[in-house]
């Protein structure tokens, strides 16, 4: 399942940037978090991925979507100048963005590579 972040389930479940500004991420499982806006035609086509992906790997990553439009803080904080931005969280290192609609086979190699999810 993907859950919809605001600033505060963000700050309460990824990284609180308020307090920090050293990167801690406090998820258990890395994540995906998808940054769309509703009237984005490439975002549209990202969604089903997103969702597919959500079930395949459940229980190993967790899946996130934050709206830009009613999110401008975490968009602002993350510098996001175009959408989809995807962000790939592992537990351990440093977040790392894909930018524009990556295809299934590109998502699922970034989850491999970046968030050592066989």
């Amino acid at each position: 399942m993907v859950e919809h972040l605001t600033k505060e389930t963000f700050q309460e479940k990824i990284f609180d940037f308020e307090k920090h500004s050293e990167w801690h991420y406090k998820g258990d499982l890395p994540c995906v978090i998808d940054f769309y806006a509703d009237w984005c035609g490439p975002c549209k086509m990202v969604a089903p991925i997103i969702e597919e992906l959500a079930q395949e790997y459940e229980g190993r990553v967790c899946f996130y979507k934050v709206n830009t439009q009613m999110e401008q803080d975490l968009a602002a904080m993350f510098g996001i100048q175009s959408i989809p931005s995807i962000l790939f969280v592992p537990t351990k290192d440093r977040p790392q963005m894909a930018v524009g609609a990556l295809p299934k086979a590109e998502m699922e190699k970034a989850i491999t590579d970046v968030l050592k999810v066989a």
